[in-house]
């Protein structure tokens, strides 16, 4: 499936604002109410819209620390691997874990309410994670810009 102008209208709108109804996404990108609501569940079937989510605030619900974890495990074999990425995704305070090219093999996103609660989500969790063979940890100062927009040319 490919996407033409109007759908790709249709993505930065509800990228703006996943809850806009569909009468006013229909006029939003000049489309009748009926067409839109077809185009946005073809979009939905073929993958393009994967879900519609609320972003919350983390300073408001006590969570204003974020800290980038760089690990690197003893061994790249697929076993090991496998269990790390396993157990990495059962931390409910990682909210993102990348495998990556480059000096660390992972490197997660976490978030906290501060450093003492980093030093136990550390002691807790990370410490534990299986082949681990190297942490480094920086603490985010602040946030300069962020987005979970893509770029829909």
């Amino acid at each position: 499936m490919s996407l033409d102008e109007i759908d790709r209208r249709i993505l930065r709108a509800l990228q703006r604002n996943g809850r806009l109804s569909n009468a006013d996404l229909s006029e939003d990108v000049h489309l009748s109410p009926s067409a839109c609501h077809r185009r946005v569940q073809r979009m939905e079937k073929a993958g393009y819209i994967r879900d519609y989510v609320a972003l919350l605030d983390p300073r408001k619900l006590g969570m204003p620390t974020t800290v980038f974890v760089e690990i690197t495990l003893q061994g790249q074999a697929d076993v090991v691997l496998d269990a790390f990425e396993k157990a990495v995704a059962r931390i409910p305070d990682v909210l993102e874990c990348h495998l990556m090219a480059g000096a660390a093999d992972y490197l997660l996103k976490v978030v906290a309410e501060d450093t003492e609660d980093f030093a136990r989500i550390h002691r807790q969790h990370l410490a534990r994670l299986p082949g681990v063979g190297q942490m480094q940890s920086s603490f985010a100062l602040r946030t300069v810009c962020k987005t979970t927009a893509l770029p829909i040319t």
